[in-house]
């Protein structure tokens, strides 16, 4: 049977026509800043009052789309309509707008923060729209795709809600999740119930529900439980709110905030003004988390990167770059970095350079010459093969040792010592 993993988008015409009035909002923007040139200068105050009632227009038309029509809801509309029309006044005094209308911006925005607070006054007697809730209705599962990620299996699937807007799944029943590595696959077999964060649309047929399930579960997404024990959490996923920090990438999405950090650029969306710098790269689709929640195993997908975190190792993947970490044990291997510690071993190979540090054995290599130290003795060898032998070896050591670290196993220090030993050996051979 296949299955329809579609988005859910929400199909309301109000919603649709909130869209086509921030279109029609922003053609008119342009119009007025181009009055000029069009000769529109007469008409320049009818555009500020058809600019500003397109405003509060969209923004009432919006309510609910998060979680419902609630009185707190339209008073955040009217306030944040309140303070866009304030700082499109503020700054249209420099762009030919009457004194007349700009002088109302300092008017505006005492609206908009007397409106803020009221909104969370309101919002104070109705708090149950702000909560996680599982819904009692329940779905067939019979797994997903979610390109190198996939959860095989059989079981039912609840919708996760934020308000009216879904959040994402729960799922009850036996399941594996698979995801594709540069180390090779990940294999983990899952305990229920999982939670899976995304608004792709993963169920089947409607089937019977287990009431005592879903209170239980209601009790297990509480945001405090999830994320209040871990303080250095690099991942929070509920759907609605989403953080990722990871090997130079910090992401954060929330309802009308976006911000995006890599090492290429900055940006940062507030509704629909965006502020960038440099050219950052952004996920090419949106932020999964596959979670046990009662047990330690979560799963981050974000565009091409993938984090993985466990009670006793993590393993994040980005631009082909696999760092592992447990404890005092770690793994990073790249295209031209290859980089192994555990306590007092290291062995570490890029750039033209290798070093390998285990118990009273350094050996480095670099620009043609090899240098080994074993307890005080020193020796030094002048050979381009030798070199060559120290860098082949230390990156088939440390890949060698990958292939257990992604199954959590750990190094395998005894076959560190053989393997180093073994290159120690073919070394003392160039010294005659």
């Amino acid at each position: 049977m296949k299955w329809d993993y579609s988005i859910f988008e929400e199909k309301s015409l109000r919603f649709k026509l909130a869209e086509y009035l921030k279109t029609l909002t922003a053609l008119m923007l342009i119009l007025w800043l181009l009055k000029g040139p069009l000769k529109l200068t007469p008409y320049s105050d009818y555009m500020v009052y058809a600019i500003i009632g397109l405003i509060f227009a969209f923004e009432l038309l919006s309510v609910g789309k998060w979680l419902g029509v609630t009185p707190s809801g339209i008073i955040f509309a009217l306030a944040k309509a309140s303070f866009w029309t304030s700082i499109f006044l503020f700054f249209g005094k420099w762009l030919g707008m009457s004194p007349k209308l700009s002088g109302y911006a300092g008017t505006a925005f005492a609206y908009a923060v007397v409106l803020a607070i009221a909104g969370v006054l309101t919002a104070k007697f109705s708090k149950e729209r702000f909560e996680l809730k599982v819904e009692g209705k329940a779905y067939e599962f019979k797994g997903a795709n979610f390109g190198d990620v996939k959860v095989q299996g059989d079981g039912k699937a609840y919708p996760i809600k934020f308000g009216k807007k879904k959040a994402g799944w729960i799922i009850d029943g036996d399941i594996e999740v698979i995801a594709k590595t540069p180390l090779g696959e990940i294999r983990k077999r899952l305990i229920s119930p999982v939670a899976i964060w995304t608004s792709v649309n993963i169920a089947g047929k409607r089937t019977s529900s287990d009431p005592a399930f879903v209170e239980r579960v209601n009790e297990l997404i509480n945001p405090d439980r999830l994320y209040k024990k871990n303080k250095s959490d690099t991942v929070v996923d509920l759907g609605f709110i989403k953080v990722y920090e990871g090997e130079g990438f910090e992401y954060v999405k929330l309802p009308f905030i976006e911000v995006i950090e890599t090492p290429s650029g900055e940006e940062v969306r507030i509704g629909p003004i965006r502020i960038r710098e440099g050219h950052p790269d952004k996920p090419s689709s949106e932020m999964l988390t596959i979670k046990e929640l009662t047990n330690g195993f979560q799963l981050t997908k974000v565009g091409d990167r993938l984090k993985v975190q466990t009670e006793d190792y993590s393993i994040e993947v980005s631009d082909g770059r696999v760092v592992y970490r447990s404890g005092n044990e770690s793994l990073a291997l790249g295209t031209d970095y290859v980089s192994l510690r555990s306590g007092e071993i290291s062995i570490t190979v890029g750039r033209g350079r290798a070093k390998i540090r285990i118990e009273d054995v350094v050996i480095s290599a670099r620009e043609g010459k090899v240098r080994i130290r074993v307890g005080e003795k020193s020796y030094s060898i002048e050979s381009s093969q030798a070199y060559k032998l120290v860098l082949e070896k230390a990156k088939e050591i440390v890949e060698e040792q990958s292939t257990e670290l992604i199954e959590g196993l750990g190094i395998d220090k005894v076959k560190l010592n053989k393997r180093v030993k073994e290159l120690l050996d073919e070394l003392m051979q160039y010294l005659g």
